[in-house]
């Protein structure tokens, strides 16, 4: 484990991270979900997936993570703290192209990151959540246009967070360079009703998208 100090609006914070140095000179950053921390099994599973395949892989915790808090914070807080952390991978591995990923929020946030400016490889996405379930009125996309990086998108077909799913394929098909996979039956966790996995297993499962994608 290492500590990574981020720079906030109201002071200096430090996270917690988990690095490991590959050799296919990718560095894949992977960050959590709004309701679990980098040490949560998907996640685990699917940075050892990574790991498996010679990526260097940094996964790492927000500031309200570190505080024990559930809800996260603002925005900006979240955004300062990919900044940092793409900052301390380019310093482990500055010949390395780096990949911004994360789970829901953490990809949400990712993205809103690299439409202010940080500069990676590509995004992707382990489940974006488009909007609040049951709320397809307030998307959570506008930003996503001027985004010109790779972007992929991998998607549950019954996750409620994307819900009509013809409303996310029209937000899809208005950024620059798009790709979306399909997980048939999957939730907002890749979950399939009717087959039980542990979560490290799906997080696993969905890496050989991942890899394909930037071999491309």
């Amino acid at each position: 484990m290492v500590s990574i100090a981020v720079e906030l609006p109201t002071g200096t914070a430090t996270v917690s991270a988990d690095w490991q140095p590959g050799s296919n000179g990718v560095t894949a950053i992977v960050a959590h979900g709004a309701g679990a921390g980098r040490e949560h099994p998907f996640l685990t599973g699917f940075g050892s997936a990574l790991q498996e395949r010679g990526f260097s892989t940094l996964l790492f915790n927000f500031p309200y993570v570190e505080l024990g808090r559930r809800m996260p914070g603002p925005a900006a807080h979240a955004i300062a703290t990919w900044r940092a952390i793409v900052e301390f991978a380019r310093a482990q591995d500055a010949a390395a192209d780096v990949w911004a990923m994360g789970k829901s929020y953490g990809g949400r946030m990712a993205s809103m990151a690299v439409a202010e400016g940080m500069h990676v490889a590509g995004l992707v996405y382990l489940g974006y959540p488009l909007h609040a379930p049951g709320k397809p009125e307030k998307p959570r996309a506008e930003h996503l246009t001027s985004i010109a990086v790779p972007q992929l998108f991998i998607e549950g077909d019954n996750d409620p967070f994307i819900q009509p799913v013809s409303q996310f394929e029209e937000v899809v098909a208005t950024c620059q360079d798009a790709t979306v996979v399909w997980v048939e039956g999957g939730g907002h966790t890749f979950e399939v009703k009717g087959h039980k996995r542990p979560a490290s297993e799906i997080g696993s499962s969905l890496v050989t998208f991942v890899s394909d994608f930037i071999a491309r």
